[in-house]
Order: structure tokens, then C-alpha cells, then sequence
């Protein structure tokens, strides 16, 4: 049971990713930064599961980079972390605006997300080697 669900936070956090993709081409840019915050939560997730097995129950990427950082140790993602923190926090609120409010974000934004999500794809996947 636990490679399952260890593969299904990895599998679905990749879905997330897909999607925001699409939603780009399709226009619909505040789907954009909804699901590239749902792509991280989910990896995120899927690291400290398969390292601890378990994840704190939070929706915040906040907290879970900081969990991460110390059950992984803080390289690289603490320079990542520090250098990004506005862009997290942008898409914290992107996750419960998309809930609870109606928030639009134009194209500009969500390119320079989708642009993030690679970035913070390759710091993911060091740490999954490591």
C-alpha cells in the first residue's frame, strides 16, 4: 500500500503539472497558478511520504518546504526557498482564491509560473535522487 499511494502522489502531482500546461494554451491563466500549486503541494507531499511515510495534513507550500527542508536538509532548496518566497505565497493565495473568491490572473503571470514550476521541478527531483 505504501508504494501505491507513494506512486500516486508522484503520478498525480505530474497531472497537476500537465494540466496547468493546458490551461495555458486554453487561456485560462488563473487554472494556471491553481494547478502548478497543486503540482508542488503533491510532490512535496510525495517526498516527505516516501521518506517518512507520512505528510503533514496542510495545504500550505510554506510549511511543507520547511518540513522538507528538514527531513532532506535545507540544500538546495533553502537558496530556492529564499530566492522564491513571493512566488510561493502568490500561489498559496492562487489556492484559496480558487476556492473561496473570484481571482483572475492575466497571461504574463502565469507564464512567469509555468516558468517557476520548472524550476522548482529540477530542485524536486535532486532531492528525490538524494
Amino acid at each position: 500500500m505504501t508504494n501505491y499511494y507513494q506512486d500516486f502522489l508522484r503520478r498525480r502531482a505530474f497531472a497537476f503539472l500537465e494540466s496547468a500546461k493546458s490551461d495555458f494554451t486554453r487561456e485560462s491563466y488563473d487554472l494556471v497558478l491553481f494547478h502548478v500549486e497543486q503540482f508542488i503541494q503533491l510532490y512535496l507531499k510525495y517526498l516527505l511520504f516516501r521518506k517518512i511515510g507520512d505528510f503533514p495534513k496542510t495545504h500550505s507550500l510554506i510549511h511543507l518546504i520547511k518540513y522538507v527542508m528538514k527531513i532532506y536538509g535545507e540544500d538546495p532548496l533553502k537558496k530556492f526557498y529564499d530566492e522564491n518566497l513571493e512566488i510561493l505565497y502568490l500561489l498559496e493565495e492562487a489556492y484559496i482564491t480558487s476556492r473561496y473568491l473570484p481571482r483572475q490572473y492575466d497571461r504574463e503571470i502565469a507564464e512567469r509560473i509555468l516558468n517557476f514550476s520548472e524550476k522548482i521541478l529540477e530542485v524536486l527531483k535532486w532531492l528525490e535522487k538524494h
